[in-house]
């Protein structure tokens, strides 16, 4: 069976020098560099570790949202099925978070969503009414040009991107030559005896994110680069099955168009969203917050609860997006966060509760 391999920048090589078009790549190495002494992970570890899961006792309904709130000096929230669902605000969202500002919190919002920069989060932030800086939006974009940066990726080579503008404008940001991305989703194969398809030999590294430009070309061309340019990277934003382009059901997401690619390479991604700690590693440094200080809100078991728990912070499953109370309390489920409620903004109503 196979499997996939999650990174933390804990145990990534970072080389001692690099340049960049971006402050926020150029201060990586610094932030992360705390981190390098330690010993290679191997999947196994990371496999006990998640295998270990299975002895956490039951999530607790939340019921004092004061006691969880004073205890921690930061909120991680996932975005997609915790702040909104496709274009539509989740209820109660602003002035949770106003709540939360107000009594001096930190807010963070990181989501395995690919398809937009953080500039553009920014500015959908902004449309649904919310005033979140760009410095507190962490996608999956960033977190794969990030983690090109932090190995020293060649500015020679090229990255082939199966995805969306986001990841083409992370790339930009950190200097890196890219190709691929929307634009070939218009390209076709035309398949005839003794066609023979080319591609760039030239390509390092094939990032896969979330992509509704998906085609076959995209699957042939980074096929070819990962089977034949030598040493060329795979590397996933993320691994999610479903994702929310409306509010009216559950879409297909990355995970799809990752495994694509892994069925036709038979080899395995690297992960830089979560569950892998890459991010929070980072944010932990960036922001100078032990981790423990941290709690992690999000509606999926598999990635956001995950992502919490492998960095060591307090966990909240809100019930509002993929995650039902039926499937966290199946006796199939290993992941319990520390905490479950139904949505964010239950930290209002329950704070009234408990006056």
């Amino acid at each position: 069976m196979l499997t996939s391999r999650v990174i933390s920048p804990s145990f990534l090589p970072l080389p001692p020098t690099a340049s960049t078009s971006s402050s926020s790549f150029s201060s990586l190495r610094t932030i992360l560099s705390p981190f390098l002494a330690k010993t290679q992970l191997s999947y196994t570890r990371t496999s006990r570790m998640a295998s270990s899961l299975t002895a956490r006792a039951a999530a607790n309904k939340l019921e004092n949202a004061d006691e969880l709130i004073d205890s921690v000096e930061t909120f991680i929230f996932d975005c997609d099925g915790v702040i909104w669902k496709g274009d539509k605000l989740i209820e109660g969202v602003p002035e949770t978070l106003d709540m939360l500002r107000s009594k001096g919190k930190r807010l963070v919002f990181v989501t395995n969503n690919s398809t937009k920069s953080r500039k553009q989060y920014g500015k959908k932030f902004e449309t649904l009414g919310l005033s979140v800086n760009e410095e507190e939006i962490f996608a999956s974009s960033f977190a794969a040009a990030a983690y090109l940066q932090s190995i020293d990726f060649p500015k020679d080579k090229k990255v082939y991107v199966i995805g969306e503008d986001g990841i083409l404008k992370e790339l930009e940001l950190a200097g890196f030559q890219y190709l691929g991305g929307p634009t070939d989703g218009d390209k076709k194969i035309e398949l005839k005896p003794g066609f023979l398809m080319e591609h760039d030999h030239n390509v390092g590294a094939v990032v896969v994110g979330f992509d509704r430009y998906f085609n076959y070309y995209k699957v042939q061309y980074g096929t070819l680069c990962i089977r034949e340019n030598p040493g060329c990277l795979f590397i996933a934003t993320n691994r999610d099955a479903v994702t929310h382009l409306t509010d009216a059901q559950e879409w297909a997401g990355g995970g799809s168009m990752v495994g694509a690619i892994r069925g036709s390479t038979q080899k395995e991604p690297l992960v830089v969203g979560k569950p892998s700690t890459f991010m929070m590693d980072y944010l932990s440094n960036k922001f100078g917050i032990s981790k423990s200080q941290i709690c992690m809100v999000g509606d999926r078991l598999d990635t956001d609860i995950l992502f919490g728990q492998n960095g060591g912070c307090k966990t909240l499953l809100v019930l509002s997006g993929v995650t039902s109370l039926e499937t966290l309390q199946s006796p199939d489920n290993s992941i319990q966060p520390d905490f479950y409620t139904s949505k964010i903004a239950d930290f209002l109503s329950l704070k009234a509760a408990t006056v």
